[in-house]
């Protein structure tokens, strides 16, 4: 029976291009699980979109001389871009500055206001005294006051996990400049965890099956729940929709209460978008649903409190009771899924410190699939993993090209050469039997790792199968039985054999590397399209039907803007998690090589663009 799968991808800041560190964490992880998903048959609906509210793109913007909306509008072409280029297989990748996002999110505070979880109250706002600007939180960094962490956040430690204010940090300082903040009272929008916490704290002890990293993080936000500011001091983001605040051009939106609205407002948007105002409801409101959330680290807290907190809230499920918004009752998640950080040199990936890999250069120089399996099994699944130039090619060269490149490449060549045909096979022996058994059963192995979200392992197991299929031609030695026409029989068994795991195969690792499982799908004589690509489509903006009051509030984006989003025809692929019969008597064509082996020189150098420092 199909099951609706919400896969919830954080979403990108449009405040420049995004680096493999990014995409490491919410892009490769969720469109692999995203595409087995598909594969197994189940009702996949992938969002997200660009972030483009906040401080940091307002003050990048006036450092360029431009209004932050143009900021905005570059890079979320750019990211976009990178991202179908990645093959990130989005049923809508989207925006925040869209007309349906506010009417959405404005939506959401109403009924959150309305059932008593949003709630004004006066509290200290740290500014910058050069500028008179507010510093977001996480603008402020210090000492943590309660593990002695230098490097703690104004929102949060991320060594201890804590939720902390700016103010309480021990030496405050101000990440755009370095100046010591200045605090001033101002009034904002708390969203009342407190009266929320008992709620959300049987939410997530609830919460098992998560990885442990992301559970025990979780589990100590509820340590020190305290009420959490909503909106700020800025004038880029989205208006407060209360009289007496919506007009005021110095109080928006805190971009982290929209940002993860994103998801819902994102899906309600692909539902007008296709034509079914109300198909996002099948995500949302339907108990049988299930929603994973994927991102790096650093977004934990967002995912496992401050969004199922608001989802609570609106659901009417706190302490302060309330009524369910109009939206009806919505899902909370079911996993937050958090990778780690992928570093560089130790260090973190970071545009300012000139530690970073843009994914753009990466793609042009190497393609999509050699990045997609780096992440898959070598990157930062449950600990920080280190990037670096040797091991990627080695993990190129080694696995990609010589294993499963070098499998379909002989297999294909030697039943072109020998039949010109798939050939069909004879008597099986127990080494047939035994390798088809073993590519058969996998299916089980890989699949039941990337229903968990484990990639590193299902990946694993996938090049196995791979590696059993290279060995069983070794030992088989077809080009031997080639010489002589007595063993033709024999010849087509072992190659009809061969070309049956590289068809298993091939699938396992479809959701891994779509673009070549595509070339291998070819090769075998397959027609049409075994894994969809994401397309690119320029768009108007609109508003959901779901909510025909329209938007509400001011400074609403203009009506008739296009934008570029990110979606694709994906139910009509052949791909499926399954073994998928090769058929005797199909055509085979000389193949060509699958990945090209990398110069070794590279993992001592790196490329020109990014190259390894002395």
């Amino acid at each position: 029976m199909s099951t609706p799968v919400l896969t919830a991808v954080a979403w990108p800041y449009a405040n420049g291009p995004r680096h493999i560190g990014h995409v490491s964490g919410f892009g490769v992880p969720s469109d692999v699980f995203a595409r087995f998903q598909r594969m197994s048959g189940n009702d996949v609906l992938m969002v997200s979109g660009t972030d483009e509210h906040g401080t940091p793109i307002l003050v990048q913007a006036d450092a360029e001389g431009i209004t932050p909306a143009q900021l905005a509008d570059r890079y979320n072409r750019v990211i976009v871009g990178d991202l179908q280029g990645l093959g990130l297989s989005y049923d809508l990748f989207t925006r925040t500055t869209t007309r349906n996002h506010y009417a959405v999110v404005q939506e959401l505070f109403r009924t959150l206001h309305r059932n008593g979880y949003l709630v004004p109250k006066t509290t200290t706002g740290a500014i910058s005294p050069s500028t008179g600007r507010t510093l977001p939180d996480r603008f402020v960094e210090g000492t943590c006051p309660i593990c002695g962490y230098d490097g703690a956040r104004g929102d949060q430690c991320d060594n201890c996990g804590n939720q902390l204010d700016p103010i309480d940090l021990v030496n405050p300082r101000s990440k755009i400049n370095g100046e010591t903040p200045k605090f001033v009272e101002t009034e904002h929008f708390f969203l009342d965890l407190p009266a929320l916490a008992d709620s959300l704290t049987g939410w997530l002890k609830g919460r098992t099956d998560w990885r442990p990293n992301v559970l025990r993080f979780s589990l100590n936000l509820i340590e020190d729940m305290r009420p959490r500011a909503m909106s700020r001091d800025i004038d880029w983001g989205i208006p407060i929709p209360l009289e007496g605040w919506a007009d005021r051009p110095d109080k928006k939106l805190y971009v982290w209460f929209d940002a993860v609205i994103g998801y819902l407002s994102a899906s309600i948007e692909w539902a007008a978008r296709i034509g079914e105002p109300e198909a996002w409801r099948k995500w949302w409101t339907d108990p049988q649903a299930v929603s994973y959330y994927f991102m790096g680290k650093d977004n934990i807290t967002f995912h496992s409190q401050i969004w199922p907190a608001e989802l609570l809230g609106y659901n009417g499920k706190g302490a302060n009771g309330g009524q369910v918004g109009p939206l009806g009752e919505i899902n909370l998640p079911t996993e937050v899924v958090s990778s780690e950080f992928l570093t560089m040199s130790g260090s973190k990936f970071s545009t300012s410190r000139g530690t970073v890999i843009y994914v753009g250069d990466f793609l042009r120089e190497y393609g999509p699939d050699a990045l997609r399996y780096f992440i898959s099994v070598a990157g930062p699944e449950t600990q920080d993993t280190d990037f670096t130039w040797d091991e990627f090619v080695r993990r190129t060269n080694n696995e990609l090209a010589n294993e499963w490149g070098n499998l379909v490449n002989r297999s294909v060549s030697m039943a072109h050469k020998n039949f010109g045909q798939i050939p069909k096979p004879g008597t099986l022996t127990d080494a047939d039997a035994a390798l088809l058994q073993t590519a058969k059963a996998a299916f089980d192995t890989v699949g039941a790792h990337l229903g968990r979200s484990r990639f590193r392992a299902a990946a694993g197991e996938a090049m196995r199968v791979v590696t059993a299929a290279n060995r069983y031609i070794s030992d088989t030695e077809p080009w031997k039985l080639a010489k002589d026409p007595d063993q033709a029989d024999r010849l087509a068994t072992v190659l009809h054999t061969s070309l049956q795991v590289v068809s298993d195969a091939n699938a396992m690792l479809t959701p891994f590397l779509p673009h070549s499982a595509q070339k291998v799908h070819e090769a075998l004589g397959g027609q049409g399209v075994w894994a969809a690509l994401p397309e690119i489509r320029e768009v108007d903006d609109l508003v959901s039907e779901v909510l025909p009051e329209g938007p509400v509030g001011v400074g609403l984006p203009a009506e008739g803007r296009s934008y570029p989003v990110i979606m694709g025809d994906y139910a009509n692929e052949q791909a499926q998690w399954s073994r998928t019969e090769i058929t005797p008597g199909t055509p085979l064509a000389k193949p060509s090589p699958l990945f090209a082996k990398l110069d070794t020189a590279l993992g001592e150098t790196g490329p020109e663009w990014a190259p390894i420092a002395k």
